[in-house]
C-alpha cells in the first residue's frame, strides 16, 4: 500500500487576494503545495509566490523564477527530496521573449538534473501579475546512507 504525505495545505480562499475586481475568481479549494505518494512527488505550480503566501517580482520574470526556483529546492526537501530526484518540468510562460530568461535561471538552480521538460506559451494566470510557473514531478531515488 502506498502512502501519501500532504505538504503545505493551504485554502486558495485565504491564498489569493479578495480584492482583484469583478472579473475575480473566488474559489475555495482546498490543496496542498506538495503530495508525496510513496516515492512520488507532484508539486503545486511554482510561481513568484514565496511559502508565506508573499508575490515577488512584479513585473520582473527574472525574479519570479528565482522564487519559484527557492520553493522547489525547498519544498522537494520538505517531502525527502533533493533536486536530483526531479523527473520532469513544466515551464509556463505568458511571453516567448522571456524564455531564454526563465530556462537561463532554472538551468543555474539545476544544475547537472537532466529532467524532461516541456514549455507552454500560456495566455494566462490566476493572477495578472504572475509571468511565469514551473510545475515539478519528481521521484525519490534508494540511496546509501
Amino acid at each position: 500500500m502506498t502512502t501519501i504525505q500532504r505538504y503545505r495545505k493551504f485554502s486558495t480562499e485565504s491564498y489569493y487576494p479578495k480584492d482583484l475586481g469583478e472579473d475575480a475568481h473566488h474559489i475555495k479549494n482546498e490543496l496542498s503545495m506538495v503530495v508525496r505518494a510513496g516515492d512520488h512527488i507532484f508539486m503545486r505550480g511554482q510561481t513568484g509566490f514565496d511559502l508565506e503566501g508573499n508575490f515577488h517580482g512584479i513585473d520582473d520574470v527574472a525574479k519570479q523564477t528565482d522564487m519559484a526556483c527557492k520553493c522547489v529546492k525547498q519544498l522537494l526537501e520538505e517531502a525527502g527530496g533533493t533536486i536530483h530526484d526531479i523527473c520532469k518540468f513544466t515551464v509556463y510562460i505568458l511571453d516567448r521573449d522571456h524564455r531564454s530568461t526563465v530556462y537561463g535561471i532554472i538551468a543555474e538552480h539545476f544544475p547537472d538534473v537532466y529532467p524532461c521538460s516541456t514549455g507552454l506559451i500560456v495566455s494566462g494566470f490566476a493572477m495578472p501579475e504572475m509571468l511565469m510557473e514551473i510545475d515539478v514531478q519528481a521521484v525519490v531515488q534508494d540511496r546509501e546512507v
